[in-house]
C-alpha cells in the first residue's frame, strides 16, 4: 500500500463528501486506502457517506475524542508507506497526490511535507508554512506584529512571510490540514500527542520530526482549505484551545519553561479572547443594523448545459438573497471570468466539475484571489454545491 489517508470528521459531512470526491480523483493512479474517523458528529455523517463511498474505512467514536487521538486510531490500523492527515474541509486537485508523493520519493531524508493552502476567495493561508513558536515568535503572533510586518525576518517568523509562497522551502512546522508523513518516521518518533485535544498537535509532531534529523518541506502545490468550518477562528473557544496548546507545547519541550511564560500564555488568552468577543459583538451589531440593506448577491454559474438548470434550482431554493444569476454553459478561460467579475459586479462564482477539472478549479480560484469574489464548487455526481458556511443550502442565508 503506497498511501493511507486519514480524515477526522466532526459535523461537516457535506465538506467531507466533496473532500472525498476530490481525494479519489487525486488517488486514481495510486494504491490508496482511506480512513474516516467520526468524532460522534450526531448528524448521520457515517450513514450518509458510507453508501456513497463504500471503499472508505469508517471508525465511529461514541464521543468526541479530539483530533490527535482520532487520527492515531486510524494510523494504527493503516498499511500505507506514507500517511496523509487531511482535513475534511479541503479540496484537492487531480495532480495533488502525484506531486507530493513524487517529492517524497525523490527526497529520502524528508520526514513530512505540507502544501500551499488557499481559501474560497483564493487568498493564500499563511499557516501553510510556519516556524517554531518560540516565546518571541509567540509574542509577535499574540500582539499582531506578525500581521503588521508579515515579510519581516524579525517580526514575521510565525508564518515565514518572507519566504516565497510559490517556491519549495525547508520549514519547521506544517499545517495539520494537510500533513504527509513517512510511516517509518512516525514509527520512530511516535504518533500524535494526545495531550493536545485540538490545535498544537501539528506543531508538536512537526518539531519531533526535525529533532530526529529529518526535514519538513513546504511545497507550492495548491489545495483549497475552507478553514474552520468546525470551530470559527473568531470564537473565544478557539482562542482558549489554541493558546493552551501553545502552553502544552512549551512545557513539553522546554523543561525550564518559566512561570513568567505561563503567565504570558494566560494573558494572551485573555487578550485575544477580548478581541474575539469584540469582533463578534461588532459583527452582530453591524448585522442587525444592515440586515435590510445588505447587498444582494450577483452570481455567475459556469457549468455544463445539463447541470445549469439544476444549479439554478439550488440557488433559488436556498436562502441566499440574490439580485442576478448569470449562466455560462461552457468552459471559459480566466480572462473571461475576470471580465465578468467587473462587468457583472459579481459577489459569487459557482464552478462546476462538469466543465472544469479539479486542478483547473483550484487554478481559477487562486488566480482571482484579489477580486473579492467567493467561489463555490458544484459536484455533478452528487448534485451539491459546497461553499463557505454552506451558503447555497436551504437553511443558511448569507452575502
Amino acid at each position: 500500500m503506497k498511501i493511507s489517508v486519514v480524515i477526522v470528521n466532526y459535523k461537516v459531512k457535506f465538506f467531507l463528501e466533496q473532500c472525498l470526491h476530490s481525494l479519489y480523483k487525486a488517488g486514481a493512479n495510486t494504491e490508496m486506502e482511506v480512513f474516516v474517523v467520526d468524532n460522534n458528529s450526531g448528524d448521520d455523517s457515517v450513514e450518509y457517506l458510507r453508501k456513497r463511498f463504500p471503499k472508505v474505512i469508517f471508525i465511529e467514536n461514541t464521543k468526541n475524542v479530539g483530533f490527535a487521538k482520532a487520527n492515531n486510531q486510524a494510523i494504527r490500523k493503516s498499511k500505507g508507506e506514507l500517511i496523509l492527515l487531511l482535513n475534511p474541509d479541503t479540496f484537492l486537485g487531480e495532480s495533488t497526490l502525484d506531486e507530493v508523493i513524487s517529492f517524497m520519493d525523490s527526497n529520502p531524508n524528508t520526514g513530512a511535507v505540507g502544501v500551499k493552502m488557499i481559501d474560497a476567495t483564493g487568498r493564500f493561508l499563511p499557516e501553510s508554512k510556519r516556524s517554531i513558536p518560540t516565546p518571541w515568535v509567540s509574542f509577535c503572533k499574540v500582539f499582531g506584529l506578525s500581521i503588521l510586518f508579515p515579510n519581516s525576518k524579525i517580526f514575521g517568523r510565525y508564518s515565514l512571510g518572507y519566504l516565497d509562497k510559490n517556491s519549495v522551502h525547508k520549514i519547521d512546522i506544517l499545517a495539520g490540514a494537510f500533513m504527509l508523513f513517512r510511516k517509518d518516521v512516525l514509527d520512530e518518533i511516535g504518533l500524535l500527542d494526545e495531550s493536545f485535544f485540538m490545535y498544537g498537535e501539528d506543531i508538536d509532531i512537526s518539531y519531533r520530526v526535525i529533532k530526529k534529523g529529518y526535514d519538513n518541506y513546504y511545497l507550492p502545490t495548491s489545495i483549497i482549505h475552507y478553514k474552520g468550518e468546525s470551530t470559527p477562528k473568531h470564537s473565544i473557544k478557539y482562542v482558549r484551545i489554541f493558546y493552551e496548546a501553545m502552553d502544552i507545547f512549551f512545557k513539553k519541550h522546554n523543561s525550564n519553561t518559566s512561570f513568567a511564560y505561563s503567565l504570558f500564555i494566560r494573558f494572551a488568552i485573555l487578550f485575544r479572547a477580548t478581541i474575539a468577543g469584540s469582533y463578534r459583538l461588532a459583527n452582530r451589531m453591524t448585522g442587525n443594523i444592515n440586515k435590510k440593506g445588505k447587498r444582494l448577491c450577483n452570481v455567475l454559474v459556469i457549468s455544463s448545459p445539463a447541470q445549469n438548470i439544476r444549479i439554478n434550482d439550488i440557488i433559488r431554493d436556498s436562502s441566499v438573497a440574490y439580485s442576478s444569476v448569470k449562466n455560462i454553459c461552457e468552459k471559459v478561460d480566466i480572462d473571461i471570468i475576470s471580465e465578468q467579475i467587473i462587468t457583472e459586479n459579481l459577489s459569487d462564482i459557482i464552478l462546476s466539475d462538469s466543465v472544469f477539472s479539479n486542478d483547473e478549479i483550484i487554478k481559477i480560484i487562486e488566480s482571482l484571489d484579489k477580486r473579492g469574489v467567493v467561489f463555490s464548487i458544484h459536484i455533478a455526481d452528487t448534485d451539491t454545491i459546497v461553499s463557505p458556511g454552506q451558503k447555497f443550502s436551504n437553511n443558511i442565508s448569507i452575502c
